[in-house]
C-alpha cells in the first residue's frame, strides 16, 4: 500500500474479509504517514537551558548526548547533562560534586570554573576545564558520566583558559586552548591565540611544546579580540577548528577555520563568522543577544546540530538578569564545505525544525526549559540537582528534615559580602516573567541576625529579603539593597510587632527589570505587597558585570558575630513562563 489512492481501490475491489484486511492496513498506513508528518512538523523552543547555563560543551556517544557548562564558585561545579534527541535534558547531577575538586576559596563569584569541555574516547569520558584565579587547567574523568568522577590533575603546560581535547584517529591527541600572543607581547588589548599541544591519556599529561594554530583571530590586521573556546572536528577531509571571537557580550561571534594537515596552517572561512547578532539593531523586539562560543555534533542521521550561549535582554541597553544561556540551532554545510549555524535566519530563532530523532522527555527530574513551575518541599535527604552554594561549604550548616519537610539553616558570620561560603542555598532564576516564595519559621535573638530569600548577582549586587529584629525586639520584614562599600540600602521596612506569628511567607515575583516583594503571615489569605522595585537592572550583568547570572534562594546570617540559631524553611516554590515569540512556530 504505498498511497491513499491504493487503499480506497482496494476497498472497493474487496468483498468479506479482504474489506476488514484492506481497511486495517489503510488504517496503519495513515496513522503511519500522520506521524512521519508530525515529526517533520515538529518545533523545539530556545534556550535548551534557560537561566544561567553559560559555555557549552557537548558530545555524542553513541544515541547519547552530554553536555556541561561552566559554575564559576558556585558548588557543585560543572552541572552533567544528558539527552537523546537534543532537546530535553536531564541532569545527571555535577561533576565536580567533591571538596577536593574544586578550591574557589577566596575567589570572586565570576572567577573559577570557567568553560568546561566534555569528551569522550575508549570507554573514558574526559572533562576538561580551567579554574580561574587559583591552580589553571585540569582534566577529570570517569568511566560514567553520572560519576565519581576523579579528582582534577593538573595541566601547568597549558597557559590559558578554554581548553579541549581532541582524540585525532591516528592515535594522537591534543588540548586546544587559548593562550597568550606570540613571546606573550600584546599587540592589542584583547589579542590571544589557539594553541596546541599533545595529550597522553595515559598518564593525563601534555608532551612536548605547543604550537600557535591561530594568532589574534581571523585577521590580524582588524585587531580582533578574545579568540576562544577552540574545537577541532574532523570530518569531510579537513581538521575544522572552531572558535568564538569579539568577547562574550554584545560582540561575540562564531568563527571557523580549517586544514587538511594539522602541521600546515589553519585557513579562516571567508565569510566567517558563521555565527553572530553583533550587527542587528538592538532595540527589535525579543532581541536574543551575544550568541557564540559553540559547540557541535553530528547525529547518527547525519544531522549537525550547534549548542552556543547566548542572551536574551530586556532592554536596548543590553540589561538581562538571567546569565547566559544553551541555545541549539542546526548547522548547514556550503558547497565547498564550510559549516554555518542558522544559515536560513538572520536572528538566531526562539523555535527551529526539531533534530530528527525520536523525542524523548522521559526520567527527566525537573524541567530546565519553557514555561514550569517547580516546588520543594524538602522531602528528601538530598537536595536536588538545581540547588548550588556560594563557594565550597566546609561544614554542613545545613539539614533537611523530610518528616517535618523542612530545610535547617544554621545562622553563621559569613556574609553574602565576603569572599566565603555564606549560608546560601540558591536556584538559578530562568525567566524573565514569574515568581518564587518561600514559608520561614525564625525567631530572631539579636539584631545582627536575619534570615529570608536572597536575590544574587554577586558580591556587590544582590538584594536580601529579610526577616530580623531591631534593637527595640520589634520585629521587620525588609528588603535590602547591596552596596558597593559592603553594606546595605534600606529599600523597605515592614513592621511585624513585638510577637509576630511564628510563619513569614514570602514572594518576590520578577518581570524583566521589576521585582514585587510580598509577605503573607499565617493564617493570612491574601499577600501584602511591601516594594516595588523597578530598578531590577541593577541585578543585571550589564551593571553588576562578571559572567553570572541571578541564583534566589534560603540565606540566613548572624552578621559577622557567631550564633547558635537556626532557620527554618518549609518549602521553595519557582515559577516562570516562557516569554518566547509564539509567531515563530
Amino acid at each position: 500500500m504505498n498511497s491513499t489512492v491504493d487503499c480506497i481501490r482496494g476497498m472497493v475491489n474487496s468483498t468479506g474479509k479482504k474489506t476488514l484486511v484492506f481497511f486495517l492496513v489503510c488504517l496503519l498506513s495513515f496513522e503511519s504517514a500522520l506521524i512521519a508528518q508530525s515529526q517533520s512538523e515538529r518545533k523545539f523552543e530556545n534556550p535548551i537551558l534557560a537561566g544561567f547555563y553559560p559555555d557549552p560543551g557537548m558530545f555524542r556517544v553513541g544515541d547519547d548526548f552530554y553536555l556541561v557548562t561552566s559554575t564559576f564558585t558556585f558548588f557543585p561545579g560543572v552541572p552533567i547533562f544528558h539527552s537523546t534527541d537534543l532537546v530535553n535534558w536531564r541532569q545527571l547531577g555535577h561533576v565536580l560534586d567533591r571538596p577536593s575538586q574544586m578550591d574557589v576559596e577566596g575567589l570572586q563569584l565570576s572567577e573559577g570554573i570557567f568553560a568546561p569541555t566534555i569528551q569522550h574516547h575508549e570507554g573514558v569520558f574526559y572533562m576538561i576545564t580551567t579554574i580561574v584565579g587559583k591552580g589553571g587547567n585540569f582534566v577529570v574523568t570517569a568511566t560514567d558520566p553520572a560519576g565519581p568522577w576523579s579528582d582534577p590533575v593538573f595541566l601547568p603546560a597549558v597557559q590559558g583558559i578554554d581548553p579541549s581535547i581532541f582524540f585525532d584517529d591516528d592515535g594522537k591527541n591534543y588540548i586546544i586552548y587559548n593562550g597568550d600572543p606570540p613571546e606573550n607581547k600584546s599587540l592589542y588589548r584583547g589579542h590571544r591565540t589557539i594553541r596546541m599541544i599533545e595529550f597522553d591519556t595515559e598518564t593525563l599529561k601534555t608532551v612536548g611544546d605547543n604550537v600557535i594554530l591561530v594568532n589574534g583571530g581571523v585577521d590580524i590586521h582588524s585587531k580582533p579580540v578574545w579568540i576562544e573556546a577552540p574545537h577541532i572536528y574532523k570530518t569531510r577531509g579537513y581538521y575544522y577548528l572552531w572558535a568564538a571571537e569579539g568577547g562574550t557580550s554584545v560582540n561575540h561571534s562564531q568563527v571557523v577555520f580549517r586544514t587538511k594537515d594539522l602541521k600546515e596552517m589553519f585557513i579562516p572561512y571567508k565569510n566567517n563568522p558563521i555565527l553572530t547578532q553583533r550587527h542587528l539593531d538592538p532595540a527589535r523586539p525579543n532581541p536574543i543577544s551575544a550568541a557564540g562560543h559553540a559547540d557541535m555534533v553530528e547525529t547518527k542521521n547525519g544531522e549537525w546540530w550547534a549548542v552556543f550561549l547566548a542572551t536574551r535582554p530586556y532592554d536596548k541597553k543590553d540589561y538581562y538578569n538571567i546569565g547566559r544561556e544553551v541555545f541549539l540551532a542546526p548547522v548547514t554545510w556550503t558547497e565547498d564545505d564550510w559549516p554555518v549555524i542558522s544559515a536560513d535566519f538572520t536572528e538566531v530563532q526562539y523555535f527551529y525544525d526539531a533534530p530528527d530523532l525520536p523525542e524523548n522527555k522521559e526520567n527527566i527530574p525537573f524541567p530546565v526549559s519553557g514555561s514550569f513551575t517547580i516546588k520543594d518541599n524538602f522531602d528528601s535527604e538530598k537536595l536536588k540537582d538545581y540547588w548550588v552554594f556560594v563557594r565550597v561549604p566546609k561544614e554542613k550548616w545545613h539539614s533537611i528534615n523530610t518528616k517535618a519537610k523542612k530545610l535547617t539553616i544554621q545562622l553563621r558570620p559569613e556574609t553574602m559580602f565576603e569572599r566565603k561560603n555564606p549560608s546560601f542555598i540558591g536556584r538559578r532564576q530562568q525567566h524573565n516573567l514569574g515568581y518564587a516564595t518561600t514559608d520561614l519559621t525564625f525567631e530572631p535573638k539579636s539584631s545582627n541576625e536575619m534570615a529570608g530569600m536572597m536575590l544574587l548577582q554577586n558580591e556587590e549586587h544582590h538584594i536580601f529579603f529579610a526577616k530580623g529584629i531591631d534593637e527595640e525586639g520589634n520585629h521587620f520584614a525588609k528588603v535590602l539593597k547591596a552596596t558597593k562599600e559592603g553594606t546595605y540600602e534600606e529599600l523597605s521596612n515592614t513592621k511585624l510587632g513585638k510577637s509576630p506569628k511564628s510563619t513569614l511567607s514570602l514572594k518576590v515575583e520578577f518581570e524583566n527589570a521589576k521585582y514585587t516583594f510580598s509577605i503573607k503571615e499565617r493564617g493570612d489569605k491574601d499577600w501584602k505587597e511591601v516594594l516595588e522595585f523597578a530598578e531590577g537592572e541593577y541585578l543585571s550583568t550589564r551593571m553588576a558585570g562578571g559572567f553570572v547570572g541571578v541564583t534566589m534562594g534560603p540565606y540566613a546570617t548572624s552578621s559577622g558575630e557567631s550564633s547558635d540559631n537556626s532557620a527554618d524553611f518549609h518549602q521553595f516554590t519557582y515559577s516562570g513562563e516562557s516569554t518566547a515569540v509564539k509567531n515563530q512556530k
